[in-house]
């Protein structure tokens, strides 16, 4: 569980320096929608691990900064608060849940959580090219960096 804890700071991290990137490029479009997608996507998985229904629940949707603002705080503290009940994250806990479609899946805690935390990395990188093109310099959100 540290490894999974450290991703999950990494997360936190890294979701902020993209926040503070897209602020300060005042960008909108496509890099917006990636972030507020991977914000949304992070509230659904921690509202499945919690045992409640994400059904209705957005994964794809117009935001503006000020809702990914409270959206990542949301999450940053969903997951701690998840991350500290030792019960609730045992990384061998199976949950059972429907994905956005209604299918039934059963999935570990811990694949769950590493889930999230590489699907995000996949998107920031996506954010970080969107960015590049627009001629702003992306943000450094590695993990070496986080660390360093």
């Amino acid at each position: 569980m540290n490894t999974i804890r450290n991703m999950f700071d990494h997360l936190d991290w890294a979701n902020r320096a993209i926040l503070g990137a897209l602020q300060n490029a005042k960008a909108g479009g496509k890099a917006l929608r990636l972030f507020a997608h991977t914000l949304h996507a992070e509230q659904v998985w921690l509202t499945r691990l919690r045992g409640k229904d994400s059904a209705g629940m957005p994964i794809w949707s117009d935001q503006d900064l000020v809702f990914c603002v409270e959206l990542l705080q949301q999450n940053a503290e969903g997951y701690a608060e998840f991350l500290a009940d030792a019960t609730a994250s045992d990384p061998k806990r199976i949950v059972a849940y429907s994905n956005s479609k209604g299918s039934p899946f059963e999935t570990s805690v811990g694949d769950i959580l590493t889930h999230v935390a590489l699907h995000g990395q996949y998107h920031r990188g996506q954010i970080n090219l969107c960015l590049r093109e627009s001629g702003i310099e992306p943000v450094g959100v590695d993990y070496i960096l986080f660390v360093r």
